[in-house]
């Protein structure tokens, strides 16, 4: 047995580590989309704004605001509004010439933090400051093994107690288990927390203790996921004693407690739409509680006292067929609504991450379906070698188990595919400055495929220009794409707008614009524009 186990347990930590390697992101990845700045990403300007503008794809919640000046200095931006989806930011000085990096972290709805920069540049660029974060991966270590203690918690230990509570005959068989799995999920709820507001400040594991750092996690939506969990947990404590009544309501209010505290909080939260996506979570945290939790009380009535652990298979056999049902069935559709399209699962760190919970979830779904059809009514019979070999069955279902808990517990770092194909969607815009013209260029979609231009031209010092034609010119002279022109019309806004623009590739572009100011003076005005990947 304990060879099997041995060899089960090695297996499955090679396959997780080599699967979370290959789906570990290169880089920090949005769960909230930027879809515009002003001052534009790229923009040079005459003088400095009085304020700057962030606008998301949704709700934020800004953390850490930050001017980065020419010279590398930082000013912290402690003055800032919001206005539904857009974090609007007072300017406290007077900006010199140069490039300036505005750099800003926030709290996305569905708990997450968020990072990003966006540089301008007053009078003319100059050489950008330096405002790259490094990715603390002892930080994200110690927020994964937390969370992972805290789904332990809850599923092992709560479910666990509302097993006890509700289908084992003798519930001394497994209790020690079920109140180690909780005292962890308690200790490991607060620590967890606190991590949240340090991995959302981007601060040192040695500020853990600092008022800011917990203020922050109080902000985030993950916070009710603590409470919740909290109660939940000290609900599951209390129906270990206590009178049999008594232990099953705190039992089943706890497994609820369960369900709520994972709806709350996280990228299935937060998906549209909400009122089905947060039942659904509700309903799936549940399930893999009752599941999860049965196991190891089971696995030790078993061992330690089959003869009454007849009457506790029997129940979990009976009930978990329609609790398997609704687990299958609402992971499903939470998984098609945060994938989307079928190749993001292998395009993207979070659908890799996916297919490797299904991987596991099939070697799952396989072990549980021989344990209730094949060793089930042997061991029920009074087989002793059967009830040995179901043992063995439930230790390798709890360790399968444990890695799925820690494959989903990597999706707090990688965006779902539907949050990047909102980024995906938004426009990609640049502005263009000379001494005789300038123009705000937006490409909408701002990646590869067909898009839409719109232009805004100015001349030099932002006056009106009443331009004869606009040509947009597209070129990418590394890729031996030759020229791609197109006439652009004006139909009555004072914008100059481009249907049906297909952009082949993605990657830098050189966007040229051909102002015929009059019959006989052209302005050409040129600068590079990213064009994204679909």
């Amino acid at each position: 047995m304990n060879r099997m186990l041995a060899g089960s347990l090695a297996w499955l930590v090679a396959m997780l580590v080599a699967m979370l390697v290959l789906a570990m992101p290169g880089r920090a990845l949005a769960h909230a989309a930027l879809v515009a700045t002003d001052p534009a990403d790229g923009a040079v300007l005459t003088q400095g704004p009085g304020q700057f503008s962030l606008t998301f794809s949704e709700p934020v919640s800004p953390l850490v605001l930050t001017l980065v000046r020419p010279d590398g200095s930082q000013l912290a931006l402690t003055s800032f509004r919001l206005k539904d989806q857009t974090v609007e930011i007072d300017n406290p000085e007077t900006l010199k010439s140069g490039t300036h990096v505005l750099s800003w972290r926030v709290v996305s709805v569905d708990g997450h933090p968020v990072g990003g920069s966006a540089l301008f540049s007053i009078g003319a660029p100059s050489a950008a400051p330096v405002a790259g974060e490094a990715v603390d991966w002892t930080l994200r270590a110690m927020v994964w093994v937390a969370r992972l203690f805290l789904y332990a918690g809850l599923f092992l230990g709560v479910g666990g107690a509302f097993a006890l509570a509700w289908l084992a005959e003798d519930r001394r068989c497994g209790q020690r288990f079920v109140a180690a799995a909780l005292l962890f999920g308690l200790a490991s709820a607060p620590l967890s927390l606190g991590l949240q507001g340090l991995d959302g400040l981007g601060a040192p594991l040695a500020q853990f203790a600092a008022p800011t750092v917990w203020r922050t996690a109080l902000e985030t939506s993950f916070v009710w996921t603590v409470v919740i969990g909290l109660i939940a947990l000290g609900l599951a404590l209390v129906s270990l004693a206590g009178p049999s009544g008594l232990r099953k309501l705190s039992a089943s209010a706890a497994l609820l407690a369960v369900g709520a505290a994972l709806a709350v909080s996280g990228h299935a939260s937060a998906a549209e739409p909400q009122w089905l996506t947060r039942p659904l979570v509700f309903l799936h945290g549940t399930a893999i509680a009752f599941w999860a939790g049965s196991l190891a009380p089971l696995g030790l009535a078993l061992r330690q006292q089959p003869a009454e652990a007849k009457v506790f298979l029997r129940r979990f056999s009976r009930a978990i067929l329609p609790v398997v049902a609704v687990l299958a069935a609402s992971g499903i559709v939470l998984a098609i609504i945060q994938v989307q399209q079928p190749a993001a699962l292998i395009h993207t760190a979070y659908g890799r991450l996916l297919l490797l919970k299904l991987t596991l979830l099939l070697f799952l779904f396989t072990l549980a379906a021989i344990n209730r059809w094949t060793l089930t009514a042997p061991a029920q019979a009074g087989d002793t070698e059967v009830q040995r070999r179901m043992v063995r069955s439930i230790g390798i279902e709890m360790l399968i188990v444990l890695a799925i808990f820690g494959v989903a517990d990597g999706w707090r770092f990688t965006p779902p595919p539907r949050a990047l194909a909102i980024a995906a969607a938004q426009p990609v815009s640049i502005h263009v400055h000379a001494l005789k013209a300038m123009a705000d260029l937006s490409i909408t979609p701002g990646h590869a495929g067909e898009v839409a231009a719109s232009i805004m031209i100015m001349t030099g010092d932002f006056g009106p220009l009443d331009a004869k034609a606009v040509t947009l010119v597209l070129s990418k002279p590394d890729s031996g794409i030759e020229p791609i022109k197109r006439p652009a019309r004006k139909p009555g806004d004072g914008t100059w707008r481009i249907d049906n623009l297909a952009i082949p590739l993605p990657g830098r572009w050189n966007a040229r614009l051909d102002i015929l100011v009059s019959d006989f003076e052209m302005v050409k005005i040129e600068a590079p524009i990213d064009i994204r990947g679909e």
